[in-house]
């Protein structure tokens, strides 16, 4: 007897209490959904629904059997899931998205602390955006990743929110380089060079929304993919970045914002893993990925602050 096809049955009829409907959900004629009990009855010994003609209801076995069958039939997902990752070469890996703009030295500080911590796991990071990361989780291209908020988090598990101060970066021969701090209002109608709108883009209209807010009304905003492009902009006096505290370098200077009203939220995102293992894999890469940003990073802690689901519309994109 296929026990298992038959409990997958039992469980739908359960759920439905309605033959008809369970074997349009199963993809099945009713009668051979009927038969497919009654060799499950037979089997077992005992009466799993009470039929007539008018309505159908669990026996008291059968809903004694019901829990007991859905866990089963969760062990079975299990198992065929570490088969298939066994067959893709998943099994021993953790696939992590991280943005661009964490920095070498953060990347590589995650690396060394989840090799400490899980030296016999595999860590395959990506590049990518908090767009493409949420993208990906939902269709299981990524166990976790690292997303920049408000983003649509349904059906994500979400590490501790952690904040990132924002400064401006300025040409540093420029009237506001010599201030120990900036208010954004006084960045005038200066234009302004940001990350894609694509890689975050809750992150992205957030910031724009505090620019506004405070009294900074960019010119122009020019999206830059990479450090060194939006590096080559401030140098030629073309516009000032908003980033997180940097080194300063030739020709430019990093000023804090007073009041700090731009802060860049960060956590972990996951979706959670059917196989216990691999779901320990990835709480301790969370857990790693977690520490490195408030060590490395300087992140804080924004136990406060939690984390905004949004939700996309056609017209902006995303709204809070």
């Amino acid at each position: 007897m296929n026990l298992v096809g038959h409990l997958r049955c039992f469980v739908v009829v359960a759920e439905e209490l309605h033959f008809g409907r369970a074997a349009e959900r199963l993809g099945m004629a009713q009668p051979p959904l009927s038969q497919r009990i009654q060799r499950l009855e037979r089997e077992l010994g005992v009466r799993l629904f009470d039929r007539s003609s008018r309505r159908v209801r669990l026996t008291a076995p059968g809903g004694i059997l019901l829990d007991e069958a859905r866990d089963i039939l969760a062990r079975v997902d299990r198992v065929y899931s570490v088969a298939e990752r066994a067959r893709l070469g998943e099994v021993g890996t953790v696939r992590a998205g991280l943005p661009s703009d964490l920095g070498g030295p953060i990347v590589a500080a995650l690396i060394a602390a989840f090799r400490e911590r899980r030296p016999e796991l595999r860590l395959d990071l990506r590049e990518t955006g908090t767009g493409e990361q949420i993208r990906a989780l939902a269709e299981g291209a990524l166990d976790a990743g690292v997303v920049r908020h408000p983003c649509d988090t349904r059906d994500l598990e979400l590490g501790p929110m952690l904040g990132r101060p924002l400064g401006v970066l300025l040409p540093a021969a420029g009237d506001l380089a010599a201030a120990p701090e900036v208010h954004l209002a006084d960045l005038g109608a200066r234009e302004l060079v940001v990350p894609p709108r694509e890689e975050a883009p809750g992150a992205y209209d957030e910031l724009l929304a505090g620019c506004r807010r405070h009294g900074y009304g960019p010119a122009a905003v020019h999206e830059a993919r990479h450090p060194g492009f939006a590096l080559g902009l401030v140098l030629a006096g073309t516009a000032v970045a908003l980033v997180p505290r940097t080194d300063d370098t030739a020709g430019v200077t990093w000023r804090p914002l007073a009041g700090e009203p731009l802060v860049w939220r960060t956590s972990c995102a996951w979706r959670r893993a059917g196989d216990p293992e691999h779901a320990r894999a990835i709480a301790d890469f969370t857990t790693v990925a977690t520490a490195v940003l408030r060590g490395a990073a300087g992140m804080t802690l924004l136990d406060a602050v939690p984390a905004r689901r949004v939700v996309p519309r056609p017209s902006s994109g995303f709204l809070a």
